[in-house]
Order: C-alpha cells, then structure tokens, then sequence
C-alpha cells in the first residue's frame, strides 16, 4: 500500500499555480468593481439631479403665479 500522505508534485504545482492565479487577478478585479460602483453612483446622482431640476421648474409656476396674486391683491 503506498504511503498516503505523499501527493504528487503535479497536483501540488497545479493547485499552487491555481491559487497564484486567483491572488494575482484579485486587485484587478477589486479595481473594476470599485469603478463600476463609481460610475453607478455618478449616473444615479445626475439622474436624481435631472428629477429635482424637473419638479422645482414645474413649481415654479405656481411660486410666480402665487407671487402675482400677491402683489395684486395689496
């Protein structure tokens, strides 16, 4: 019966090289997500910057009309 804890050396390198591999993508891949997120929440705070703009500019009017009826009435 063969000693059981020997492991052959290809499987070792496979499993070392593997792991190296992982290692080595690893700040790469953390860059590209936190750009990715970036980019997101850019996006998300000019959309939501668009929707404000839209809902002063429709209140507005109201804001001017009430301002108008003011100054007639006095």
């Amino acid at each position: 019966m063969p000693n059981a804890s020997t492991v052959n050396s290809q499987i070792t390198d496979a499993v070392t090289q593997t792991n190296v591999k992982v290692l080595g993508e690893a700040p790469a891949q953390a860059a590209a997500t936190l750009y990715q997120v970036a980019s997101h929440s850019s996006g998300l705070a000019m959309a939501n910057a668009v929707s404000n703009q839209q809902n002063l500019n429709s209140l507005n009017a109201v804001i001017i009309a009430d301002a108008i009826n003011i100054i007639k009435s006095k």
